[in-house]
């Protein structure tokens, strides 16, 4: 019973990381990178597709992401999904490829997307210790039904805390990582 636990809660805890590292990969530091558009979504045939699933993106020079759709008719609506993203782009639409030229980060647009940073850090933080207070609450219901011994759940409960704390540090050096690449100028 206490193994399910901690291997249930571990797996989550896996997952919130996981989920950080992709919300901070969209975070655009100085160098734009395909990563950027996982976020975007476009209107492809009535449903709304993640961009990076209608199109190759290809980075040829240090400011520069050139997307290439797959079907020539959905080049409107990633042109239409991007502008009205949160990137602050302006795509340009050749009839064959979308050009999206990033301007250079201000030092005042860097802060905000630190802070951004930092938002998605707490949540993925709160993520996991949110999976830790669920598995302690199941860990209690346990010696309460009888099935667990109180020590064997005491002990349980001290390996989870270690666990967040394994994984919070991970968030952690994750949040400081994209820090220092968004504050290099």
């Amino acid at each position: 019973m206490t193994e399910e636990t901690l291997l249930e809660a571990e797996e989550k805890m896996e997952k919130a990381v996981v989920v950080a590292k992709e919300d901070f990969a969209t975070i655009r530091t100085g160098r734009p990178s395909p990563a950027t558009f996982n976020k975007v979504t476009a209107e492809y045939y009535g449903t709304q597709t993640p961009i990076n699933q209608l199109a190759s993106f290809s980075v040829p020079e240090p400011r520069m992401v050139v997307i290439s759709p797959f079907d020539v008719t959905s080049r409107t609506a990633i042109v239409n999904a991007i502008r009205n993203s949160d990137l602050g782009v302006n795509p340009s639409d050749d009839g064959q490829v979308i050009r999206v030229v990033f301007p250079d980060l201000s030092e005042e647009r860097r802060k905000e997307y630190v802070k951004v940073a930092r938002t998605k850090g707490e949540d993925a933080k709160i993520a996991i210790r949110n999976v830790r207070r669920r598995a302690k609450d199941d860990l209690e219901k346990a010696v309460k039904a009888g099935e667990v011994g109180e020590d064997e759940a005491h002990r349980a409960q001290k390996e989870l805390d270690e666990l967040a704390h394994k994984y919070v540090g991970q968030i952690d050096e994750l949040l400081k990582h994209k820090e220092s690449e968004l504050l290099e100028v």
